[in-house]
């Protein structure tokens, strides 16, 4: 079966990385859960001297009750803890990063690759021992943080978040050129005027059509609005594919 956050991806969309929360976020969300569980102990304690009578007796029977309401209490809450943990998915695709939470409420967010402008990780001794940390992904408005606490192999998430937004910028660099075209003239003039051909194709860049150059410069254009390019790179590029059209 698959799990909530696979029917969110895109077509094309391959998970790249997939992790939760480590497990000392139930630690830290089951304690209330235990605390309950200690008392239900004190209590059975204290009435397993044995059965009396009177007003004592009354006590004895409504601590035994409130004794196993708290137990049933733990134990309910403590596998809604331990379901909701397992039901997070954190996920590193090669066009976004993707959060998703809830047992039957779903929520999910994500950050595009390309809208990612810095990631700063805080890890304590312990997260360094333990292979956790908190991870805050700042977007392109700078106001905007997605954070992921106590996030399972935290270090790692980052790499291969970094590493997927670096091949996007690769492939949105790439310039595409137009295909090939069969067909040749035939006999000897045509085979000079295929050579003659193939030497103007290499000197000359290869032509695209408008809109090819319009979504390419759209694509630098947001790479120097971001700082990924500078003016110049981008007016060069720029008049290097209006002459190509």
């Amino acid at each position: 079966m698959a799990r909530y956050a696979d029917t969110l991806l895109a077509n094309g969309e391959v998970v790249a990385m997939r992790t939760r929360q480590h497990w000392t976020a139930i630690v830290r969300d089951i304690l209330y859960p235990i605390l309950i569980l200690i008392a239900v102990i004190v209590i059975f304690l204290f009435i397993s001297g044995g059965d009396n009578g009177g007003i004592i007796g009354t006590i004895q029977s409504v601590l035994r009750w409130l004794s196993l309401g708290g137990l049933v209490l733990a134990i309910v809450w403590s596998g809604l803890v331990i379901w909701r943990w397992t039901s997070e998915d954190y996920l590193v695709t090669n066009r976004r990063v993707l959060k998703v939470e809830g047992v039957l409420n779903k929520h999910s967010a994500d950050s595009a690759l390309d809208k990612i402008n810095d990631a700063v990780l805080d890890q304590s001794i312990i997260g360094r021992m333990l292979d956790f940390g908190d991870l805050d992904i700042l977007t392109a408005n700078e106001e905007s943080v997605d954070r992921y606490k106590r996030l399972n192999h935290a270090p790692a998430f980052k790499r291969e978040m970094l590493e997927q937004k670096n091949n996007l910028e690769m492939d949105i660099h790439h310039v595409p050129t137009p295909p090939l075209r069969a067909g040749a003239p035939a006999g000897a003039a045509g085979t000079a005027a295929a050579a003659g051909t193939a030497t103007a194709t290499a000197a000359a860049p290869p032509a695209m059509t408008p809109d090819e150059v319009t979504a390419t410069l759209a694509k630098l254009a947001d790479l120097r609005d971001r700082g990924a390019i500078s003016t110049e790179e981008y007016e060069a590029k720029k008049a290097d594919l209006l002459g190509r059209i």
